[in-house]
């Protein structure tokens, strides 16, 4: 059988039997064919370890992103467990073949005076721009991902001990401490007397159960607070690349240099390996470089 063949038998297999997307059908079958145009079609018993390392080494040349890489030695890997498991080939001449190491990106942090001009920039006059202050305020006071706050309930809010009971990645529990601030901003914010009132700007309260609400009265999506987001940096003029990431990271990086231990920090974002936190040891060390070749005045 010829490549061009057994890609198409392939393509039918993921789209019939597996059920894959149209997405991923077109960028399998993008991957497939660069593939092909630059070995030939062969017969695929002829495609060797040396065909695909020449692969490999053409990707390098032309100095693709590693993402980019790996994608495409994702879809070859596929391809050819395919390619065994019909019994169109006896080995897989992938086996031996390594994929580049993905590269450790390091997080984005700001300092204290940025988070504090990013957080005067939502009206808190106005009903919806009290909720995106509180939101931020529990942001940098808790470290929770994204969909860990917009999932927030009011059943996991205790305001007294100022704790939340956040259900993770993988709906594992923790309990994650918050501040007296953050506590009360939320606790303002369920009890604001708009809340519960139609008005212009928003819909009074449907969802009884979610903390923070859209302005439709229902729980708020993580697509709203990142388009919300959005629009508070282009107010701020701030030249950076800020999300509620951003934030989580932030106040990781600054309870470790504020003497925090990687174990409660661990604990406190919700990571499963210790190795996760570690790169903040990275964030921390490079931040202080930038603040220290800044001030210096020698530097």
């Amino acid at each position: 059988m010829f490549l061009l063949e057994a890609i198409e038998k392939f393509l039918t297999y993921l789209t019939v039997v597996k059920n894959v997307s149209e997405h991923t059908i077109r960028a399998y079958q993008t991957d497939l064919d660069l593939f092909k145009n630059k070995v030939g079609d062969l017969q695929v018993s002829k495609i060797s370890k040396h065909t695909l390392r020449s692969f490999l080494a053409h990707m390098h040349e032309q100095r693709l992103k590693r993402r980019t890489q790996m994608r495409r030695i994702s879809s070859l890997r596929s391809f050819f467990k395919y390619l065994i498991r019909e019994k169109i080939l006896k080995t897989n001449p992938m086996d031996d073949i390594e994929s580049p190491k993905r590269e450790k990106k390091l997080p984005v942090s700001i300092t204290y005076d940025q988070i504090q001009h990013l957080f005067q920039q939502p009206d808190t006059d106005s009903y919806l721009g009290f909720r995106d202050r509180a939101i931020m305020e529990l942001f940098y006071s808790s470290g929770l991902r994204l969909s860990e706050l917009a999932g927030l309930s009011r059943k996991d809010f205790h305001v007294k001990r100022k704790i939340l009971h956040v259900f993770g990645k993988g709906r594992k529990e923790r309990v994650v401490p918050i501040t007296a601030s953050a506590a009360k901003w939320m606790e303002d914010y369920l009890g604001h007397k708009l809340r519960h009132q139609d008005t212009n700007e928003h819909k009074s309260e449907e969802d009884s159960e979610a903390i923070f609400l859209n302005r439709w009265g229902k729980r708020i999506t993580t697509r709203s607070i990142d388009r919300r987001f959005s629009e508070y940096l282009k107010k701020s003029g701030l030249a950076l690349a800020i999300t509620p990431h951003t934030i989580r990271h932030t106040i990781a990086t600054h309870w470790l240099e504020n003497g925090m231990d990687l174990k409660t920090i661990q604990m406190l974002l919700g990571h499963a390996s210790l190795a996760t936190t570690t790169i903040y040891t990275h964030v921390s060390s490079k931040l202080k470089r930038e603040v220290y070749d800044r001030t210096h005045p020698r530097a």
